[in-house]
């Protein structure tokens, strides 16, 4: 298995909550390392390419709203199997259905309301990095830790 990078936004109601810490420290704990973060407000038109596979949904306009309503955090994962790792971490999309354990399943209570959003593919994960992070903005390095935690 690669490494893969992937693409995490922790949406408003987690930065709002102060969960932030948390949740990029369950990634590390698990061995992923962080290529980039950044902490912004999403505008109207990013979350309109952000969500444009769901447009002309009922339910795109909550989305755009919901995602635009107050400050993001993004951030780009590394790790082998990184994109399916995260989604593992994360939980099913509605934290009433996630497994303790999981971000959702321990924090969230709510889906329309549940704190962070992981790319589901490696197309995805591209995709999103390119919205929001520029080549520049993408670190490469190596942790002291990578020897403990893959076998080469």
């Amino acid at each position: 298995m690669e490494m893969e990078r992937t693409f995490v936004l922790i949406k408003p109601d987690g930065v709002q909550r102060g969960l932030v810490g948390r949740i990029i420290g369950r990634f590390e704990k698990k061995g992923l390392k962080v290529v980039s973060t950044k902490m912004f407000w999403v505008n109207e038109d990013m979350a309109k390419k952000y969500y444009a596979e769901h447009e002309g949904k009922d339910f795109f306009p909550g989305l755009v709203e919901y995602v635009t309503s107050g400050p993001s955090v993004a951030i780009v994962l590394e790790g082998k199997g990184a994109v399916a790792t995260v989604r593992g971490l994360i939980g099913t999309t509605d934290p009433a259905e996630a497994h303790p354990g999981t971000i959702r399943g321990d924090m969230g209570m709510d889906i329309s309301r549940n704190l962070i959003h992981g790319a589901d593919s490696l197309e995805s994960a591209h995709r999103e990095i390119r919205l929001f992070f520029s080549p520049q903005e993408l670190l490469d390095y190596s942790r002291v830790d990578r020897t403990w935690l893959y076998k080469e």
